[in-house]
């Protein structure tokens, strides 16, 4: 298997490969921009957890507020070490950089395989191949980790639990912005028997021609809340009012994201952001993404407090187990909210 990253260091290309050419790769040319620069809305989780009443209050209230006319936010003072957001970058380049045979061992596996290696594949309605290189681990209930390079899979634990945590803080208090209790969607969702954690690493080499590939194209992500950090490159994008804004993530941040399941929960009060990830000829971006959704063989549906017949909110969304959702979005195109859509009433 040749990935993206080989293609890149042979040092004979100064062209992208006819199957990476993406003619959606003119949305980034052609796509509508945000007028100005967009100042995306901060949510200070400290005040969340360790605030005084009012505080807590006004955050619960802000995160409502951000969900529904957003869909993204940045996470700041959340508790995780700069230090632990620092060596994941580091330890996620050090396993892209490992020789063949170190990833090899887990290239080509099954969607719930524990650890999965690869490259981009051409899942888009044109058939092009994605410009990243991806590494994908199960670490929550049951936690996974390649073994090389050394010490990544300890720091993959220590961050991904710390993500964890901030998820299901996050987590309390949309339920409690909803007017729910706070461990509803907790409760609901069967989160305490084992939530899913998702980890996804993205290496997205320098490309010689960024205008006509694709890093990932729009699409939204599956789960409740998927959180995100990367190197000082930019490269994501989100559709916020019909316009694409870049997104620049503060220091020791996390860069959050709702997901379709939390549009599923909610009955559409909270909705799922469309993004996209572009690409560069300079150099190397890497992007680490958590995603947080229920157990596997949970049902998700709209909550049962979030419907109202005689307000005439029926059901929007038909249930449908988490695991068969991945399945769906994993072995079909990603083309914005595509699998979503095939879920509503």
């Amino acid at each position: 298997m040749l990935c993206v990253k080989q293609l890149v260091e042979s040092g004979c290309l100064t062209t992208v490969p006819s199957k990476y050419v993406s003619r959606r790769s003119l949305e980034y040319s052609e796509g509508r921009f945000a007028d100005q620069e967009v100042v995306i809305p901060i949510i200070d989780f400290s005040l969340l957890t360790c605030g005084n009443a009012e505080q807590r209050s006004k955050v619960i209230e802000d995160l409502g507020n951000t969900c529904r006319e957003w869909g993204f936010f940045m996470v700041i003072n959340h508790g995780v070490p700069q230090k632990v957001m620092d060596d994941m970058i580091r330890g996620s380049q050090g396993f892209f950089d490992l020789i063949d045979e170190e990833k090899h061992e887990y290239a080509g596996r099954a969607l719930f395989e524990p650890i999965r290696w690869g490259t981009s594949f051409n899942a888009t309605a044109d058939k092009a191949f994605f410009w990243r290189d991806f590494l994908k681990v199960h670490v929550h209930p049951h936690f996974n980790a390649p073994k090389s390079p050394t010490g990544f899979s300890e720091i993959i634990e220590e961050y991904c639990k710390g993500a964890r945590e901030v998820a299901d803080q996050l987590l309390r208090g949309i339920s409690k912005s909803l007017g729910l209790e706070e461990t509803y969607i907790e409760n609901i969702m069967d989160m305490k028997s084992g939530a899913h954690q998702l980890l996804v690493i993205n290496m997205y080499p320098p490309c010689p021609q960024p205008d006509v590939a694709m890093g990932l194209p729009p699409h939204s992500d599956h789960g409740l809340l998927t959180l995100l950090t990367q190197n000082e490159l930019s490269g994501l994008q989100v559709i916020h009012n019909g316009n694409w804004v870049s997104v620049n993530p503060l220091p020791n941040s996390f860069f959050v994201i709702t997901g379709d399941h939390m549009e599923i929960l909610t009955n559409g009060k909270y909705k799922s952001v469309v993004h996209r990830a572009l690409v560069n000829d300079k150099a190397t971006r890497i992007s680490v993404g958590t995603a947080h959704g229920p157990p596997l063989e949970t049902v998700v549906r709209p909550a049962p407090k979030l419907v109202d017949y005689k307000a005439q909110q029926p059901p929007a969304y038909r249930g449908i187990k988490y695991k068969e959702f991945l399945e769906l979005q994993q072995c079909n195109q990603l083309n914005g909210k595509s699998c979503l859509n095939r879920l509503r009433i």
